[in-house]
């Protein structure tokens, strides 16, 4: 374990990496939750995000506080709640890339820390989360998105998938496979969602639910590990002109002028996973312009205007940032996660069990 700090030369020194690091720390609440900004909600998936970027950054005692919080949402089915203010639960549903993501967090912790004894404390945690979320795999292999939730306990399940969250899912699974073998629990059956979740990514995009005007609909499969090589160039390519804005970073939706830093710092991995470091470089040094003088980072910028919108930092933000700077500069045993070489071996392909051709796939559970 090493106790040095990602750096990166002429983008961010190690002194301003622990200063983004303190940012979010000082924005964690007592129970150890770490909303997007201060009074604003928690959801599990950026919450476990800023927990890795605390890890890498050497802030381990507030990242391991913040894992500590996560059990304490999680329900008996293995869900979480998609919106946690101040420790009230403002929306129920769960949403299933948010009860996966602890999967990649763990595995993380134990790259970085070697700590057995607290992967074995959450794999209970992880594996919960992930049976829930590969009970609501649909027939063509996504991952429907989210399940209502109510005083009854859960209701209607949302039929439809997401690229990014399934993407997501692609990587947690991968994780959980390796944190499986390494506490002696296989876990069969989530390789073989994995497999059709793989295959649904690599072909079958268009039964996904379109939200291809985002642009995390675009790299996410690239970043989630389901396409790589010459497809994922291919498809970082396919959309390259639509989200990228010279000098600003990327935008969050194609129609609007509007860049955001964590979609930037996002395409950044995914670019790095391609071994595409010039532009991975340029990108991050690009969007240094969100940095604010405490060390956090704001959420985006509106050009031509030239306004910081909305008017706040956001955790999410800064964790990215972290998380990229370490991947390029490698400096913790971590840095590689995004790209997927400490994971379990990728997903073989089984399309043929998918259903993938008959009538355009029901899409229910």
């Amino acid at each position: 374990m090493s106790a040095e700090l990602p750096a990166l030369d002429g983008v961010l020194t190690a002194h301003e990496l622990a200063a983004t690091a303190r940012s979010i720390v000082a924005v964690q609440e007592e129970s150890g939750a770490i909303p997007w900004s201060a009074g604003e909600h928690t959801d599990v998936w950026n919450h476990v995000e800023a927990a890795m970027a605390l890890v890498a950054a050497g802030e381990v005692e507030a990242a391991e506080r913040a894992y500590a919080w996560v059990p304490t949402v999680q329900r008996a089915d293995g869900s979480v709640p998609m919106k946690v203010v101040e420790g009230v639960v403002e929306d129920a549903s769960g949403e299933t890339n948010m009860a996966s993501y602890l999967a990649v967090g763990v595995w993380h912790h134990w790259l970085v820390r070697r700590d057995l004894a607290f992967v074995k404390e959450y794999w209970p945690v992880v594996r919960a989360g992930l049976d829930w979320a590969v009970s609501m795999q649909l027939p063509f292999g996504g991952i429907a998105w989210a399940q209502e939730w109510s005083e009854d306990g859960p209701g209607r399940v949302n039929a439809d998938a997401l690229v990014a969250g399934s993407s997501s899912i692609h990587h947690a699974l991968r994780a959980g496979v390796a944190l499986a073998d390494l506490v002696g629990d296989p876990q069969p059956e989530w390789e073989l969602a994995g497999s059709r979740l793989a295959h649904a990514l690599r072909e079958h995009r268009d039964l996904f639910l379109d939200k291809s005007h985002f642009s995390m609909d675009w790299y996410y499969p690239v970043l989630g590990g389901a396409v790589r090589g010459d497809a994922g160039h291919a498809l970082i390519a396919s959309r390259w002109d639509d989200f990228v804005v010279d000098g600003l970073g990327i935008r969050c939706v194609s129609t609007n002028p509007w860049v955001t830093g964590a979609e930037t710092c996002e395409l950044v991995l995914a670019l790095d996973a391609l071994d595409d470091r010039a532009r991975a470089v340029r990108l991050l040094s690009d969007m240094q312009h969100l940095r604010h003088e405490d060390g956090s980072y704001w959420t985006g910028f509106v050009f031509p205007e030239n306004v910081n919108w909305p008017g706040e930092q956001t955790t999410y933000t800064s964790a990215a940032v972290i998380l990229a700077v370490d991947a390029l500069s490698l400096t913790t045993p971590g840095a590689t996660i995004m790209r997927g070489t400490t994971l379990a071996a990728p997903f073989a392909e089984i399309g043929l069990e998918c259903g993938c051709d008959s009538d355009r796939v029901a899409r229910r559970p």
